[in-house]
Order: structure tokens, then sequence, then C-alpha cells
């Protein structure tokens, strides 16, 4: 008989951490939780000595993202398949995953039995997705291949994303667009660095250059 499946847990929030292994432990015949990071760069020689059938990663971590690991992981050619757990149920954010090379995107909110049932799927080939996104994202995956979006989208910003996008081409300040949105300037901030990211660039000017560029706002 197979063994468990063996995990490798990535989140930049201990108490998490120690949250998903309470949840995981009544399954141990299942799954295995053989190691631990709280990044990417811990992460990354953690899986490369440890050989885990599945890295269990949030999409949000300090310094980087689950994408980067994905990304990071991938291009390594590591054996080790992804699966990122978030709390953002935006499709957009599943896009990216898929992109990124993910073999799976969980919602937070998930059970324990499902949790490691998507696990077992993962590794028996399959990818997941969570079932109360998977409706939504084939009809904005639908939308995307007619055109039917808003601007940035086929780029994989999200709409809050492109709404800032258009508001820095448009010349306002970080306090500005915070003021416009109703939301905080580390929010801004926050989605400034995701923009930067997706489009390539280092700061605003380069991400004005490439909306421009790519006909982002026509």
């Amino acid at each position: 008989m197979p063994g468990p499946v063996r995990i490798v847990l990535v989140d930049d929030h201990e108490m998490v951490r120690h949250g998903l292994k309470a949840m995981l432990a009544p399954f141990r015949q299942r799954v295995r939780v053989v190691g631990e990071a709280d990044g990417v760069e811990d992460a990354l020689p953690l899986v490369d000595g440890l050989k885990p059938d599945i890295v269990l990663s949030d999409v949000r971590l300090h310094g980087a993202s689950g994408l980067d690991l994905c990304r990071r992981l991938r291009d390594s050619a590591a054996a080790s398949r992804v699966v990122l757990l978030s709390v953002y149920d935006d499709e957009q954010y599943l896009f990216q995953a898929m992109r990124a090379g993910a073999a799976g995107y969980l919602l937070k909110r998930i059970t324990g039995e499902d949790l490691v049932r998507h696990l077992e799927l993962v590794h028996a080939g399959e990818t997941v997705i969570d079932p109360t996104m998977a409706g939504r994202a084939v009809a904005s995956a639908a939308r995307l291949q007619s055109g039917e979006f808003w601007p940035g989208a086929r780029h994989g910003l999200t709409h809050r994303e492109s709404e800032v996008l258009s508001l820095i081409v448009s010349g306002l300040s970080n306090r500005a667009i915070a003021a416009r949105l109703v939301v905080g300037d580390e929010t801004v901030k926050s989605h400034l660095r995701s923009v930067y990211r997706k489009l390539a660039v280092n700061d605003r000017a380069g991400a004005v250059a490439a909306a421009l560029r790519e006909g982002i706002f026509q």
C-alpha cells in the first residue's frame, strides 16, 4: 500500500502552520507534514532536501508570494506539486496561480476532510480548484476569452488592480488613490506591488509605460 502524502507547509504565520498541522493530524494515515517554512527562501532548500509530494503554501507570504514559490519550483524542475491556500476567492488570483504552475487553489475555509481529499487528488496527478470558485472561474474564463472583462485582465490584473493602474496613469499620488478608492495607503502600496510584478516593471513610470504600450486603457 502506498504511504501517506508527504507535505511541506509554507506560511509566514506560525499560528496558521500549527492550525494546519492540527487540522491534518486526524488524517495521519493519509497525509504527513514532513516540514514547514515561513517564506520562499526557507522553503526552496527544504523542498530540495525533503522532496515532498506536495508543497501547501499560502498565497501571501512576507517578502514574496506563493506564486513566486510556484514559479521558482517550476523553473527548478522540482517534482513537488504546489497547492495554494488563500482567503481570496477572486478568479484572477486563481488564473495567476494556474499560470504560475500551481496544481491546486483552495480557500482557507476548507474542512480538514476536504483538504485531505484534494491533496490526495493532486498527488494522483489531478489539478484541484475550490468547488465554490469552479463555476465562476469557468464563466470568467469564457468572458476573458471573448474580451468581455475589465482593462488589464488579460495581464492577470484583478479588477481593483486595474482601477489602481488607471489612477496611476491619470497621475494620482498614492494618497489620492487611497482617498478615491476609500482604502488605506498600505492597501494601495500592496496593489501597486502586485501590479508591478504582473507587468514585470519596477516602478510607477514603468507601469504607466507598460499600460500605454500594451493599450490596456483604450
